[in-house]
């Protein structure tokens, strides 16, 4: 596919001058803005943490993954030593239009069904929350008015679609050491199929898959349903941004709002599975590095995932096959995340143990 004009516009020709860098974004220069001007990791946490890294009792990397998760958490923070107290997982929303086709194993009413299923502390994530003391809050976009087929037109209106990326942006409040992204809407998984490959090319069929578990009857239609989306708005956005209107749901639009503005009010995320992830992408697409502190947190089932992450760059922390959505992915991480900030900060150094760091031979 040849390089596209909704890739990599031209950022800096906007002129949003907010009140403070973490000003509600209005219209879509605005958030074009923002990602023009992103700050970057804090190098001199992360050098402090390598410091102290290298003094533990253990060999040099012998905790794998879990020291780079503690530099990591560190840099985005702007702490010699990060913390992983207050966690909070935000769950969006959002009913899809291109439902109605049958491209899920589930109808409609469902998305309302399980928000108050996670309110009443039913759901999967509801028990991890609880497991993990993290602090779980579910925002409902307008499930009254399931966003436009988006086989037939874009899914949102510009003001539709900024009201939802509004909400997202919102939901990240300051003090938070680490934040969990999760989603709930059903046919989500044929926008993140369509809004993926619209992004990042090849064949619509590789990133659809069965979502919540469609015979091969529907899969079939669903296929059909994400080919005919690409097809009608690929070449029609102006940019990707212009893509996760046509092709998202408020509950995208509002994730990649919740990205955004943790990247500003400098909060690490675990992105859940594959359409948090891919609501994420389009923040990739105009401005590499959008996503530098994100860690997506597993690798779906669905085929399309481990795709996006290749494109990405983005390497999972588990796989489990799970397919669940709802955050559920991301919190599980969480495990992972405090278990790396409790050896970092909880170990002897090499000196106050008294033990010889090297073979003196």
């Amino acid at each position: 596919m040849a390089e596209r004009k909704r890739g990599l516009r031209k950022l800096g020709d906007t002129s949003f001058a907010p009140g403070s860098a973490t000003a509600t974004p209005r219209a879509s220069a605005d958030i074009r803005c923002l990602l023009a001007a992103l700050p970057g990791p804090d190098e001199g946490a992360a050098a402090r943490v390598a410091a102290r890294e290298a003094v533990l009792t253990k060999p040099a990397g012998a905790l794998g993954r879990l020291e780079e998760l503690t530099a990591w958490l560190a840099a985005w923070q702007g702490r010699a030593s990060p913390e992983a107290g207050r966690i909070a997982a935000r769950i969006f929303a959002g009913n899809h239009g291109v439902a109605a086709r049958g491209v899920s194993a589930f109808p409609a009413e469902v998305t309302r069904q399980m928000v108050g299923n996670f309110e009443a502390g039913g759901a999967a994530v509801s028990q991890l929350c609880g497991e993990f003391g993290v602090e779980l809050r579910v925002c409902a976009l307008d499930l009254d008015r399931p966003t436009v087929d988006l086989t037939v037109a874009p899914a949102m209106s510009e003001v539709e679609f900024l009201a939802a990326f509004a909400t997202g942006f919102d939901q990240v409040q300051p003090g938070i050491d680490l934040l969990c992204l999760g989603e709930m809407g059903i046919g989500n998984t044929t926008a993140a199929a369509a809004l993926a490959c619209s992004l990042f090319g090849g064949l619509p069929a590789a990133w659809t898959g069965s979502g919540t578990g469609v015979s091969a009857e529907r899969l079939a239609v669903k296929r059909a349903a994400v080919a005919d989306a690409v097809q009608r708005h690929r070449d029609a956005a102006e940019d990707a941004l212009d893509l996760l209107r046509r092709l998202g749901g408020r509950e995208l639009a509002a994730i990649a709002g919740a990205v955004l503005s943790a990247r500003l009010r400098r909060v690490p995320v675990l992105l859940d599975g594959f359409v948090c992830t891919a609501a994420a992408a389009p923040l990739a697409a105009l401005a590499p590095g959008a996503l530098d502190h994100c860690r997506v947190a597993h690798v779906s089932a669905e085929p399309g995932h481990r795709l996006l992450l290749r494109h990405l760059g983005q390497r999972p922390l588990l796989a489990l096959d799970m397919r669940l959505g709802e955050a559920s992915g991301a919190v599980l991480a969480v495990a992972l995340v405090r278990a790396a900030v409790a050896c970092h900060t909880g170990m002897a150094t090499f000196a106050s143990a008294g033990v010889n760091n090297r073979d003196a031979g």
